[in-house]
């Protein structure tokens, strides 16, 4: 039964999309309530830095410097430099991908005291409305739990719902890195939920990166939660188009030229794209060679594992390129399983990529239950996450033979 309410729900939010593309005004303003605002731009505080020209030099535009020119104007910084830059543009510095790994979770660390703090004070504001003040005090309490000894923060960014990504491992000297692409209702307020951990990306993070040292203990690894795009909220008009993705693409390739400056890895990352993330993924896929290779390579092709996927965008993997290996999985009991796998008017997301047809290598995943499931301890598709992400592909488990 639930299955079948979540395939009425998911047809129902094509139908309802088809009718916003032709309604009038009254239709549009009534989408805008579950519409996502994407961010493109560059966080606070970059054009201040932009027009900062104390330093003797100028500073590169966070707007458009590409990642090798950033990694080459951080090296050439001097210890004062530096930290007076972290100090005056903690959000510039901290999601400046190329910039030094140690220096971006320092300045981050800076930037999430302030918005804790700001957040704290919004909360005893008592001109504020109720709801307002208690929004705060879960912003507050959100970031002060990013705060803890250990955690390593790569990127973060305030503006909106929140934008977050988080490292385990020691990222700058791990042989095999894995990066994971969250769906929807990812955010700063659901990236590490105590309740149902595995709903959440950093919770999924966790149990990769241990499966991994369980699989192979004496092998370096790293896992990336990313974080790093405005997801769709619920099942609104934004799941079902791919304008999110469009916008989340950029950002995820120079995520992956910013690791190629600051990481030496034994292949590319492999990366696992979770439902939604799934589009932003073969939306970036064409380009994700050029932004991934490096010259420590031994590969040069980039794992892609897609769950609970739906769809990515395109009828085959021979639209995606040649420097992608594209591996897909969907249990038996994900809802996912039940959306319209078709594109139709800007609607849908194209064919479904665990299909015979579609060119993906399919895995197993037996043993895990519903579309939040797939990282749970003793499943076929944590065991193969795992074995992907560490390059030891004769460990993959297959599907059992269709009847």
């Amino acid at each position: 039964m639930r299955r079948r309410r979540w395939k009425h729900v998911l047809i129902g939010a094509f139908a309802g999309a088809a009718v916003l593309a032709d309604a009038g005004a009254a239709a549009a303003q009534a989408a805008a309530a579950t519409e996502q605002l994407a961010i493109s731009t560059p966080p606070a505080g970059s054009a201040a830095w932009v027009e900062d020209h104390s330093y003797g030099h100028d500073l590169p535009d966070p707007a458009t410097t590409a990642p090798a020119a950033v990694a080459e104007f951080f090296a050439q910084l001097t210890p004062a430099e530096l930290n007076r830059l972290v100090e005056a543009y903690p959000l510039v510095v901290g999601n400046f991908d190329g910039a030094p790994l140690a220096v971006r979770y320092r300045a981050n660390r800076i930037a999430l005291a302030a918005e804790r703090d700001r957040a704290r004070t919004r909360a005893a504001d008592r001109t504020l409305p109720p709801e307002q003040r208690a929004l705060a005090v879960s912003r507050a309490n959100d970031v002060q739990s990013l705060l803890a000894d250990g955690r390593q923060i790569l990127a973060f960014d305030p503006r909106g719902r929140g934008l977050l990504t988080e490292v385990w491992g020691d990222l700058g000297s791990a042989d095999r890195v894995a990066v994971l692409v969250p769906g929807s209702d990812a955010d700063l307020g659901h990236f590490d939920q105590a309740v149902e951990p595995l709903r959440s990306p950093a919770g999924m993070a966790r149990a990769l990166y241990r499966e991994e040292h369980r699989q192979s203990p004496g092998t370096r690894t790293a896992v990336v939660a990313w974080t790093g795009y405005v997801t769709p909220s619920g099942l609104g008009p934004d799941a079902v188009t791919s304008r999110l993705a469009d916008v989340g693409a950029p950002r995820l390739r120079r995520l992956l030229a910013g690791l190629k400056e600051t990481t030496r890895p034994q292949a590319p990352p492999a990366l696992f794209c979770h439902s939604y993330g799934s589009v932003v993924c073969g939306t970036a896929a064409p380009d994700i060679p050029r932004a991934a290779a490096s010259p420590a390579d031994t590969t040069g092709v980039t794992d892609l594992v897609v769950f609970g996927s739906p769809g990515m965008g395109v009828e085959s993997t021979s639209e995606l390129g040649d420097g992608v290996h594209v591996w897909a999985t969907r249990n038996e009991t994900d809802w996912i399983g039940n959306v319209p796998y078709l594109e139709v008017g800007g609607l849908g997301h194209g064919a479904d990529p665990t299909s015979l047809d579609f060119g993906s290598d399919r895995i197993s995943s037996a043993r895990s239950s519903g579309h939040n499931g797939y990282f749970a301890a003793g499943t076929d598709s944590l065991h193969n996450f795992a074995a992907v992400a560490l390059g030891a592909y004769q460990d993959v488990l297959r599907p059992a033979p269709e009847a």
